[in-house]
Parts: structure tokens; C-alpha cells; sequence
């Protein structure tokens, strides 16, 4: 009887740490499935919250302003610009007013910017609102309703400065002006993350980047200005990267625990940008 006794015993214990452990593995997942995914810069009191793909699109538009050695300046207007004509997404459609109208920034082949494809391209469709901004006199000082008019040619060129602000905080952000001004709170990874699918991803941005890739690593020997820009457009599409953690400079940002950047050890000169592992 006695040993009958204990062995319910044990297997009562055991049912009740099998259920403490279900129990908090099905809040942990509860609460992941309840985080609000999206970005958000800062400057000064102000915060702009964006959808993760938005701040990616931001990112590959102020990544390519950096890539060209555009100021500032340039990223703010593309980046208010894209949000004011597709709300910084890659839509396949037009308007009214453009039917033809196609990508970031609701480019139209009937009016000489490239073809449907084209347009479509991220890319190439940043590089050819860059093309026309440059060759505007003076766009740096401009109003960004007047520069982005210039390239645009709008219906509604005053609606260009409602999106100025925006545009400022994640082109400040972006290009590494303004450090820890971006964080993104996202859910965990479901997926591995590859190291050479974000070093094809920053070289399409920021163009040749002294990048090594090494286990679940991306290392970047980059300093100043430009090691906040590659840190922060990691954040940025640390949903589609599978990115865990970015260290930079005295600082680290970790998806997980959803702080956003937090003092740490991270030596200066460099940038780790680390994915998720395989699942197992």
C-alpha cells in the first residue's frame, strides 16, 4: 500500500508540473499573439508609429538617400513623399487622377518614368525620384511641399506637408543622425533567420558595406553616423530578417523583451546584427 501510495503521490506531482508548465507556456504564447507589431522614431517628444512593412520601405528609401550620399534632407522629402502617395507601401494601383500609377511613389510610365515593372521595383523607383530631386535648384532649403512638387507634378501638392514631420524623424533615424530614435516591437521570430539574406538585403540598400557573415552573425567594422544607419534599418526589417538582436556602440536592442534600445557592452567601431536560430 505503501508503495501504491507514493507512486499516486508522484504522479499528482508530476500532473501538476506538467500543468504549471502548460499553463505558462499557453500565456507565453497568449501574450505573443496579443503584441502590436510596428515602429516607431522618435525626435525630441514627438513619436511616429509606423506598420513594419511601412518602416522597411522608409528604411530602403533612406538607405539608398545614404548609398548616394544624399543629406538628409533628400530622405525626409522621399520618405513624406512615398507616405503622402501610397502610405509607404508598394501598391500595383492608381487613381483617378493617375490610373497608371504605380509603387512607393505612384509613378506613371505614360508620363516617362519607367515601365510598370520598373516603377514597381522599390529600387528603382527611389533611384528615379532621387534622379528627379538632385536636379531640383535649391531642394535641400525648399518647402517639401515645393520640392516634392517639382518631381511630383500633384493634384494636391500642399498635402506633401502633413507627412513632413514623419518623414523627418525616420530620415533622421534612418540615416543614423538621431541614435536609438527607431524601435520596432514585434512577436518572435517563426522562422530561422539567414545572415546572408541580410547581407544581400543591406548591400541592395546601402550598396558595398564591409559585412561578414558568420554563424547566426552579421559583423560590420563601421563607425559614426553610418554604424546608427546600418543598426537601425536592421531593427527596421528585423520582421522579414528574422533579427533577433543589433549591438552597436553602447547599445543593443533585443526583440525580445520589447525595451527598445538599452545601455549594454557593445564595443564601438562595430555592428552585430544576429538572427534567429533553427527551430528544433
Amino acid at each position: 500500500m505503501r508503495r501504491l501510495r507514493r507512486t499516486i503521490i508522484l504522479l499528482l506531482a508530476l500532473a501538476l508540473v506538467a500543468g504549471a508548465i502548460y499553463a505558462v507556456v499557453t500565456v507565453l504564447q497568449r501574450s505573443e499573439t496579443l503584441v502590436t507589431e510596428r515602429c516607431v522614431a522618435v525626435v525630441g517628444s514627438d513619436s511616429y508609429e509606423l506598420a513594419t512593412d511601412q518602416a522597411a520601405n522608409a528604411a530602403l528609401i533612406t538607405a539608398i538617400a545614404v548609398q548616394r550620399g544624399l543629406p538628409p534632407r533628400a530622405a525626409t522629402i522621399a520618405v513624406a513623399t512615398a507616405m503622402q502617395e501610397s502610405k509607404l507601401r508598394n501598391i500595383g494601383h492608381g487613381d483617378e487622377v493617375g490610373p497608371d500609377s504605380r509603387g512607393l511613389f505612384q509613378q506613371r510610365p505614360s508620363q516617362g518614368w519607367g515601365t510598370e515593372a520598373e516603377v514597381m521595383d522599390p529600387v528603382y523607383a527611389t533611384n528615379a525620384f532621387y534622379d528627379h530631386l538632385v536636379k531640383v535648384p535649391g531642394y535641400e532649403t525648399m518647402a517639401i511641399t515645393d520640392a516634392a512638387q517639382a518631381v511630383q507634378h500633384s493634384a494636391y501638392p500642399q498635402a506633401y506637408a502633413q507627412q513632413e514631420p514623419m518623414g523627418r524623424a525616420y530620415a533622421s533615424a534612418l540615416t543614423g543622425h538621431s541614435e536609438r530614435a527607431l524601435d520596432c516591437t514585434l512577436r518572435a521570430a517563426d522562422t530561422a533567420g539567414d545572415p546572408s539574406a541580410v547581407v544581400t538585403a543591406m548591400t541592395t540598400a546601402f550598396g558595398s558595406l564591409p559585412a561578414v557573415a558568420q554563424g547566426r552573425t552579421v559583423q560590420l567594422n563601421i563607425t559614426g553616423a553610418q554604424a546608427w544607419a546600418v543598426a537601425q534599418w536592421a531593427v527596421a526589417n528585423a520582421k522579414d530578417l528574422s533579427v533577433t538582436q543589433v549591438d552597436v556602440t553602447g547599445a543593443t536592442w533585443n526583440r525580445q523583451d520589447h525595451k527598445g534600445w538599452q545601455d549594454s557592452a557593445a564595443a564601438s567601431g562595430s555592428v552585430t546584427i544576429t538572427v534567429s536560430a533553427p527551430k528544433t
